[in-house]
């Protein structure tokens, strides 16, 4: 929601340092707003080329515009190479001074979308939505990260932290590959800013998520003629079919605790009692102690159905994004420093996952800095244009704050 600018933040909220320079607010985002038009096109650009992750090839020009781009500011960058997926590019400024303290901004160029899907889903503009595959989830993150780094270049303001810069291309599919870049950055950086979207319409920023688990329970039985000696068998999907229900029982949605049985196959056909059978298994928990309590009552589970047992395999391997002490100093930042635009901010949880999850685990992180808008994995996914200038702003606002902020019993002066 936009209002007047304050003199100083909201009331009543403690943060660890003023957001900014008197009048650099309103010069970061006069600067942005000058350039709309270049992020839309850029973004439309991006959207255009088609990058499921599925298909690693896709992701060449996708990295290699944004190679462009941010060397274009100043930034050196390095390409990792993959080994099942399209690779990965790191960024950070050329000019640089090695083992001081750095920030790190993450996002991801791979998108859910197959090849082809422009031809039903064209990227298109009308009035303040841009429609098309990506471009929320999450292409105008992307966008968006860079229009801020440049914005400082431009500007010739200098973060106090280094800003560097992942972006990989396996998210959607788990950041198995990239997990441990991720991890090892997160490991040495100050804080990171997650450039995933807005969470609603209302344009939230995501301070919790929740952690994602997948498990695969295999049912062995015995097999025999359905119809001749039924008994002489232990049928597999009569177990899975209990298993199915203990499972389900495991869900607490009120502790925030889900639970999708996702995939079932078993079976070779109707006259034969089933020797085989698998289920495929979706959690998501709040926290890392509902993360153990399920990862324990998962691996608990003992078959019902004589002459059959279980095989099961899986874990959270996601864990939870939680309002940590850093993570919540990090945002009472960010909701002044909006305050210091002119608009407000409120925070959110999402019950999906991203790399945020990892880069929580060990340090300050902010999450859903992307754009307004809605349909992540959707088709009717479009981000709202209008306010990319003012989010761009708070992203590049939040890249000038001292290093101080994520300590949170030091206040502000």
């Amino acid at each position: 929601m936009r209002r007047e600018a304050p003199e100083s933040g909201p009331e009543g909220a403690t943060t660890t340092a003023a957001p900014a320079h008197r009048g650099t607010p309103a010069r970061v985002l006069g600067h942005l707003e000058t350039r709309q038009a270049e992020m839309v096109d850029l973004l439309t650009r991006m959207a255009k080329m088609e990058s499921p992750t599925r298909e690693p090839a896709s992701q060449g020009p996708v990295l290699d515009l944004l190679t462009a781009e941010f060397e274009a500011i100043g930034m050196e960058t390095m390409r990792l190479s993959g080994r099942e997926t399209g690779g990965h590019l790191f960024a950070r400024p050329a000019r640089h001074t090695a083992g001081t303290p750095f920030q790190l901004l993450l996002g991801h160029c791979d998108t859910v979308w197959e090849r082809g899907t422009l031809a039903s889903m064209p990227v298109r503009r009308e009035g303040d939505v841009l429609r098309g595959p990506g471009v929320f989830d999450m292409k105008g993150g992307l966008v968006q990260m860079l229009f801020a780094l440049r914005a400082l270049h431009d500007l010739g303001l200098s973060p106090e932290v280094t800003p560097v810069v992942f972006v990989n291309s396996d998210e959607e599919q788990g950041s198995n590959e990239s997990r441990r870049h991720i991890e090892r950055l997160a490991r040495r950086a100050s804080r990171a800013f997650v450039l995933e979207p807005a969470l609603g319409l209302d344009g939230r920023l995501k301070t919790a998520r929740k952690g994602v688990g997948r498990f695969v329970i295999r049912v062995v039985g015995r097999s025999a003629h359905g119809g001749l000696e039924p008994e002489a068998g232990a049928s597999a999907i009569l177990e899975l079919s209990h298993v199915i229900q203990m499972v389900y029982r495991l869900a607490d949605p009120e502790r925030g605790v889900t639970v999708n049985v996702g995939e079932i196959e078993g079976g070779t056909a109707a006259n034969v009692v089933a020797a085989e059978s698998r289920a495929v298994i979706d959690v998501r928990v709040p926290d890392m102690a509902a993360a153990h309590r399920i990862e324990e009552a998962m691996h608990g589970l003992e078959a019902a159905t004589p002459g059959t047992r279980l095989e099961i395999e899986g874990r959270v391997g996601r864990p939870p994004m939680e309002r940590t002490p850093r993570n919540q100093a990090l945002w009472r930042y960010a909701r002044q420093a909006a305050g210091e635009l002119g608009f407000d901010v409120e925070e959110g949880t999402s019950g999906g996952a991203s790399d945020g999850n990892f880069t929580s685990q060990l340090t300050a992180t902010l999450d859903g800095l992307g754009p307004v808008g809605d349909g992540a994995h959707a088709v009717h996914e479009f981000v709202r244009v209008d306010g990319m200038p003012e989010r761009t702003a708070l992203l590049a606002l939040l890249l000038l704050a001292p290093e101080r902020v994520t300590r949170p019993g030091e206040n502000a002066g």
